[in-house]
């Protein structure tokens, strides 16, 4: 592996670089996206007993004790339910930008990694190429082992660049649909706390 590595030349080592960031920004938005993780029905069931028995604190204290970005729209929202269901859909609003910028953070290195790989993989192979011709055009007798190396630096930075870069754009879609599925819960979430809202409202001018 060590002198596979060394016969793919210099452009070996930017792509061990782009390889060794997708990696850690992957592990790193798993761990992070694994821990915010929630029952979301579970979690609004528990909330809606709190609000239509009145227990707002009760509800935020259940915001505070859960991790995600479910809870966190929530309890934004819910600091604000006594100035109005405008107000609490505003802050709503706002917290979920904030926690979209959360969510989101690392995927455009993903994808830049993705893109990144193959084309220095490419820079790899044209540079292999272009050695390999240098070494025919200098040479006055041609020989196959002559062109050898610098056809293996070809292949080998472009395969390098191809490896690196189908794990790391599996990697980004799988990411980018896990936001999917946090922003629909979120969604979810905020229907549900307006909707409860003015519920409690409405029985209390009965």
């Amino acid at each position: 592996m060590k002198d596979l590595f060394i016969s793919g030349g210099p452009f070996m080592y930017p792509l061990l670089l782009a390889l060794l960031i997708g990696i850690a920004v992957s592990v790193e938005r798993f761990i992070s996206y694994r821990k915010v993780k929630i029952n979301v029905g579970s979690f609004l069931e528990k909330m809606g007993g709190f609000i239509r028995k009145g227990d707002v604190k009760g509800a935020e204290e259940l915001c505070e004790r859960t991790r995600g970005p479910v809870a966190a729209i929530m309890h934004a929202g819910l600091l604000r339910h006594d100035k109005g269901l405008e107000a609490v859909e505003k802050a709503v609003e706002s917290s979920g930008g904030i926690e979209m910028a959360y969510l989101e953070k690392g995927i455009v290195v993903l994808a830049s990694v993705s893109s990144i790989a193959p084309m220095l993989g490419f820079l790899g192979t044209v540079s292999g190429m272009i050695r390999a011709f240098g070494e025919i055009a200098a040479a006055k007798n041609v020989e196959a082992s002559l062109v050898a190396g610098g056809i293996q630096e070809a292949l080998i930075t472009t395969a390098t660049g191809l490896v690196i870069a189908i794990p790391i754009q599996m990697s980004h879609n799988y990411f980018i649909s896990r936001i999917g599925k946090f922003v629909v819960d979120m969604e979810e979430a905020s229907i549900f706390l307006v909707d409860t809202l003015a519920e409690m409202e409405h029985l209390k001018q009965l």
